[in-house]
């Protein structure tokens, strides 16, 4: 996708401060038929963003041409009036409060924030987080320090304004907001679209290795998709893309939530969702649906208080497995042997969660992991209990986790009732990518649990089904674009 900057007036900005085409507002708004067959990502720094405006109207019809454009009219009415973005006051107050210690204990009474960017280190944080609230070219803050409350004020500030050096830095801004990642420096075909794929490298075990993460890009790029990195300080760039794929560990509670809400937010695609998120992070919740929905799980007490911990040990015996209800990984997941190891790890855990869940032991040699991906299997493996433990991964060992073995089965050869259960038990959750994992005994089949964000590697999970599984995962995100009109 190309750039495009929309100005006022022509001589806003020198037609050679940057690469991208610069066209005026009113060329843009008087020639609706200008990127059509394109997907341009319009930088509209128009100014006036007042309501009815050239540049509110060229904001509003780029959303309807189906152009992504910063900022939004959305962004320009929050801005608007400051009760209308009070909400974000608070976080930014703190974010502003750091800024003061590492700047000696004073804040000048202005400054200005261009693509996320401040005028210096000490302002990345509050910069970032800025821009993540309001995600506008160029802003400007006024300040009372020394006020309980410091921000005065939060506007835009148009290129009009701009004396020479916040011009020249702004063109700097805008170079560094436009530049590209993960790009092979050999020429090639314009992509169509891109997906952001939000990974941390220092992750112990993260869902999908930086080498499976290429092998994807490279298979994606022969279906016009550019498959880039971004890490969690790039929340705010994340409307550049068209579709995000989460590959670190995922959590209400941290970054990856917020990623998913904002893709959201912006109208695209994403794996984990958030609602498949807040359904599969928690145990309790899907204890729950999958009773309702008939989907068979081990036999099951929920452990509110102390006076369940007998009810638990009468309806399921020892020994039982415990766990907390957002744990993952085999993580917060504990056996007891007997009703003095319960009532220890039960009382040590209930001070942190308010609800357990006490599942019947059900051993077994292997679990089985079927991915499923919109509703329809992806791959089935098994996934090898580690050694002389009854888990898949070994967190009590010193050093490093250690993990059990996988062992490859194709679909067509896995049991058409594991497989059909494991597809019923994702339906319950979504139609997005999901890891279920299936015990089978004697007694029958059984669905320990339902990932949001399971583990998709080259080499392991694709084993069986090879290269489709990543056609499949990159054509999921291409059919929810192409409905949308993108």
């Amino acid at each position: 996708m190309s750039w495009v900057i929309l100005t006022g007036r022509q001589s806003d900005l020198d037609q050679v401060a940057t690469p991208h085409k610069i066209i005026t507002n009113r060329d843009y708004l008087s020639h609706p038929t200008l990127f059509r067959n394109q997907r341009p990502k319009i930088i509209n720094l128009s100014n006036s963003y007042a309501y009815q405006s050239r540049g509110y109207y060229a904001s509003l019809l780029a959303s309807s041409r189906g152009h992504r454009v910063i900022p939004t009219v959305e962004t320009m009415i929050d801005l608007s009036e400051r009760k209308l973005y009070e909400a974000a006051l608070p976080e930014l107050e703190q974010a502003l409060n750091k800024c003061r210690k590492e700047l000696g204990g004073t804040l000048p009474s202005t400054v200005t924030v261009f693509f996320g960017i401040g005028p210096s280190k000490a302002w990345d944080r509050f910069a970032r987080l800025l821009f993540d609230w309001f995600r506008a070219p160029a802003l400007e803050v006024i300040i009372n320090d020394g006020q309980q409350n410091s921000i005065k004020k939060i506007g835009f500030l148009p290129l009009g304004r701009m004396d020479a050096d916040q011009k020249a830095y702004f063109i700097t801004c805008l170079g560094r907001y436009t530049a590209r990642e993960w790009r092979d420096s050999k020429a090639r075909t314009p992509a169509r679209y891109t997906f952001a794929t939000l990974i941390d490298p220092q992750e112990e075990l993260p869902p999908s290795s930086v080498a499976s993460l290429k092998h994807w890009s490279r298979i994606a790029e022969k279906m016009g998709v550019e498959v880039e990195p971004i890490s969690r300080k790039d929340l705010a760039r994340l409307a550049n893309y068209d579709a995000l794929f989460i590959r670190e560990t995922t959590s209400i509670s941290n970054h990856t939530y917020r990623f998913a809400r904002r893709a959201q937010q912006e109208g695209m695609p994403v794996i984990d969702d958030p609602l498949s998120m807040i359904r599969c992070t928690n145990k309790v919740y899907l204890h729950e649906l999958m009773s309702a929905t008939k989907v068979p799980v081990p036999p099951t007490v929920m452990i509110a208080g102390p006076g369940d911990l007998q009810v638990a040990a009468q309806t399921l015996g020892f020994p039982l497995v415990l766990k907390i209800p957002d744990g993952s990984f085999s993580r917060g997941v504990k056996k007891a042997s007997n009703l003095a190891e319960l009532t220890e790890l039960a009382t040590q855990w209930l001070a942190k969660s308010d609800l357990l869940i006490a599942q019947k032991f059900v051993p077994t040699d292997f679990d089985w992991r079927i991915g499923v991906l919109g509703g329809q299997p992806l791959f089935a493996v098994h996934y090898l209990m580690a050694k002389k433990h009854w888990q898949i991964v070994n967190h009590d060992r010193r050093g490093r986790p250690d993990q059990g073995g996988i062992r490859t089965v194709s679909l067509r050869d896995a049991p058409a009732i594991v497989v059909d259960t494991a597809v019923k038990a994702a339906s319950c959750i979504g139609d997005g990518l999901y890891g279920v994992d299936l015990k089978e005994t004697a007694d029958g089949i059984y669905v320990i649990e339902v990932n949001d964000n399971p583990n998709l590697d080259h080499g392991c999970e694709d084993t069986g089904e090879k290269d489709e599984v990543w056609i499949r995962l990159t054509q999921w995100f291409i059919d929810r674009l192409e409905r949308a009109g993108r």
